[in-house]
């Protein structure tokens, strides 16, 4: 079963992120980041590891590409049937691995380009990505045995239980380029480690890796479940990519008002505001009360042509952002980040609540 751990022992550890972007579009390989997430080995615990990479899909750079978890033929023939019907799939094939003696116990790993069915998109008389979405939902949510574990265009989720450097061994990253690549290596606060259950979360072109503890967990899955979203991952970081998707797709906020949601300053700060100010957040703080997210947190989101990193607004954990030239580099640790590049321009601790944003300078460049 993919929700079983590693001898169903749960071994306290930490946890790490780390990033790097590319502002001007310079696509690259996997190799760095498994040597910056690599260094900090000793934050993890082998119970799940795993990577977001975008622009690695340029060829099919217009279709869904859904990569998929089974736990047997009998899993994916179900989950086929639904694709066939309300997709059209215009490739499908294995996710190319290799053996690697400490990944165990793998599933059927499965990728899918699609394009919804014009007939089934009218019908239902929603947008695209809230039909893609829904999709998603009903699948990890009905299809026993099968789960959507990545679901954007032009990028991939490559996760698994083990530690992130012999994950990405194990799904040859080094065969891929992109402009944005994020990475964790995790220890299970709360649930066991399960290949569904390892980082980075994603659904459609966002992904989300999280190093922390979420107390606000129940009160933040209710809110979310009452705008169709279902939390059946075990995670708390499930929710904080449901919120973000939320806030920024279906509302329409900003990064940086959804930061403000999620990580809302103190009362107290702000009283402190400009009269306008004031006004935002105090409408930002009460209209979205549920999605405040509270506990030890760092995140690093990566979306279609950006990233962003945040904090708690205690900062009750570490996070360190580096820049050289065009280049971002965003990590739990500096050194994880000076492995890599040496000669930074700028490095930093960015404030507790504080979003951290970067963009492709050309949209284009997706």
């Amino acid at each position: 079963m993919l929700r079983e751990g590693i001898d169903g022992v749960r071994i306290p550890s930490g946890c790490a992120v780390s990033a790097i972007f590319s502002k001007n579009g310079h696509r690259r390989s996997g190799e760095n980041i498994i040597r910056s997430i690599a260094l900090m080995h000793e934050r993890s615990n082998g119970l799940g590891g795993g990577f977001a990479a975008y622009g690695i899909y340029p060829e099919y750079k217009n279709l869904y590409a859904l990569h998929l978890f089974y736990e047997g033929k009998k899993a994916k023939e179900a989950c086929e049937e639904f694709l066939n019907e309300h997709f059209d799939v215009v490739n499908l094939s294995k996710i190319p691995t290799r053996k690697v003696p400490s990944i165990k116990d793998e599933p059927l790993i499965w990728r899918y380009f699609v394009e919804p069915l014009h007939t089934k998109l009218s019908e239902s008389q929603l947008d695209e990505e809230t039909f893609v979405s829904r999709c998603v939902i009903r699948v990890n949510s009905e299809i026993d045995g099968a789960y959507i574990f990545s679901s954007g265009k032009n990028m991939g989720v490559f996760k698994a239980v083990g530690y992130p450097e012999d994950v990405g061994e194990f799904y040859r990253l080094e065969d891929y380029k992109g402009y944005c690549w994020t990475a964790h290596g995790r220890y299970p606060t709360n649930t066991p480690g399960w290949w569904g259950g390892a980082h980075p979360f994603s659904l459609l072109d966002r992904s989300v890796v999280h190093n922390g503890e979420i107390s606000s967990y129940d009160a933040n899955r209710r809110t979310i479940e009452m705008y169709g979203y279902r939390c059946n991952l075990l995670t708390d970081t499930e929710v904080i990519t449901y919120i973000i998707d939320y806030l920024n797709r279906r509302k329409g906020l900003s990064y940086e008002e959804t930061a403000s949601v999620i990580a809302a300053p103190f009362w107290s700060a702000i009283e402190r505001e400009s009269e306008e100010e004031r006004r935002r957040l105090t409408y930002l703080r009460s209209a979205f009360s549920g999605m405040l997210i509270t506990g030890p947190f760092s995140i690093i989101v990566g979306f279609t042509g950006g990233i962003m990193a945040l904090n708690d607004r205690l900062k009750l954990r570490s996070m360190v952002v580096g820049e050289k030239g065009e280049d971002v580099y965003i990590a739990s640790e500096e050194s994880a980040i000076r492995l890599i590049e040496p000669e930074l321009d700028k490095v930093w601790a960015p404030k507790g609540g504080e979003p951290v944003l970067y963009y492709l300078k050309d949209p284009e460049m997706v």
